[in-house]
């Protein structure tokens, strides 16, 4: 499959094949990536998920050619391939493209937002792949997708993404697997945008916290609050090196109130440790509080802890470093469970391993296997 094809002309061929690497096909003025080719390893992995076989019936949404002629080939010739984007500009290049390297004929290209029902699509299809960040499911989605059918999502959550396949259950739907990556946000009616909040320091430098959902409402208790002396909590929590801690960053997206993720200005003191903190944050009160690491003897790994601003700063690390513990003892070894429940569905009693995040159409939970 020539993935050169699908990439803009001049994208060398070491990024172009990279299979980490997801290669931007359009950049607004400001030089934000609108749409991409995604990583090579995502979009097999996607594939995997959604479980195809030969002569199904499978929806797209983003387009960009490469993975719709992918999808082209799992199908096979019997089987059939939509691919919509909103974006005019987007679609015409992916119709240019697929024509270009034979698979004009394979598959549909539509411009539409997808988020909307489409008169043009089958009335049933046999999996959906979302190939742009969802802050959502979109009815429209779920109503075209067979009853046995698979919809691969890359969801967010809080501000973090998982692509999650989810199968129906009854009324619901339930995870079958998930997998970490990152993907262009969503536009039309699927978008979402969250607040930025900036703290300035005194040198006009910036922290940004950016909230997906629930942002505090008196956020200017937080004027000044880097000038404050900093406190430190730590853990004792360790891990060591090369080991993925993503899992962690999940929790605290589920359960540790405030949650965000940061930002940083060159010339920040923050920007100054980039190797002993990372982007994920909480407000309390009048102060904010970061995931920091430090180093074990002999660099066998880190030790969780949270570094702090603020009048309270000291309570906010150790509501930090709580969840550090509570991921610690009881899920860092474990594999989370997601669920969707659209409006009008039956709500169980949900125990303590499980968190809740409302959304448009529904809500989304995500459940550790703990005991109450």
């Amino acid at each position: 499959m020539p993935r050169h094809a699908f990439v803009p002309a001049g994208t060398p061929l070491e990024v172009t094949y990279s299979v980490d690497n997801s290669v931007a096909i359009k950049k607004s003025v400001n030089g934000v990536t609108l749409s991409s080719t995604s990583a090579t390893f995502i979009q097999a992995r996607m594939i995997e998920q959604a479980e195809l076989r030969p002569g199904a019936t499978v929806l797209e949404i983003g387009s960009g050619g490469y993975n719709a002629a992918l999808l082209a080939e799992v199908v096979g010739p019997q089987g059939r391939v939509f691919s919509v984007d909103i974006d005019r500009e987007v679609t015409d290049l992916a119709l240019e493209r697929l024509d270009a390297t034979g698979y004009g004929d394979r598959v549909t290209v539509l411009q539409a937002d997808a988020g909307e029902p489409l008169p043009e699509l089958p009335d049933s299809v046999d999996a959906i792949l979302v190939t742009a960040g969802a802050w959502d499911l979109a009815p429209a989605w779920l109503d075209r997708l067979a009853t046995d059918g698979r919809i691969i999502v890359p969801l967010r959550m809080n501000g973090v993404t998982r692509s999650i396949g989810f199968r129906r259950e009854g009324d619901h739907w339930v995870s079958t697997s998930a997998e970490v990556c990152g993907f262009v946000p969503m536009q039309g009616d699927g978008a979402h945008d969250g607040r930025v909040f900036e703290l300035p320091d005194k040198l006009g430098n910036h922290v940004r916290l950016i909230f997906d959902a629930d942002a505090p409402q008196d956020i200017n208790r937080l004027d000044n609050v880097l000038a404050t002396d900093r406190s430190t909590v730590w853990s004792g929590a360790t891990i060591p090196l090369g080991v993925s801690f993503a899992e962690l960053h999940l929790w605290f997206a589920a359960f540790l109130p405030g949650f965000c993720r940061m930002a940083v200005d060159e010339g920040t003191d923050l920007a100054g440790e980039r190797k002993h903190w990372f982007p994920f944050g909480s407000v309390l009160d009048d102060s904010f509080a970061y995931l920091a690491v430090r180093p074990l003897p002999e660099g066998s790994g880190v030790e969780f802890g949270a570094h702090a601003y603020g009048d309270h700063g000291q309570s906010a690390a150790d509501a930090m470093v709580e969840q550090i513990q509570a991921w610690d003892r009881a899920a860092r070894d474990a594999e989370p469970v997601f669920g969707y429940w659209p409006t009008g569905s039956r709500l169980p009693e949900f125990g303590a391993g499980t968190a809740v995040l409302a959304k448009k159409h529904g809500v989304v939970t995500i459940s550790w296997p703990i005991k109450d």
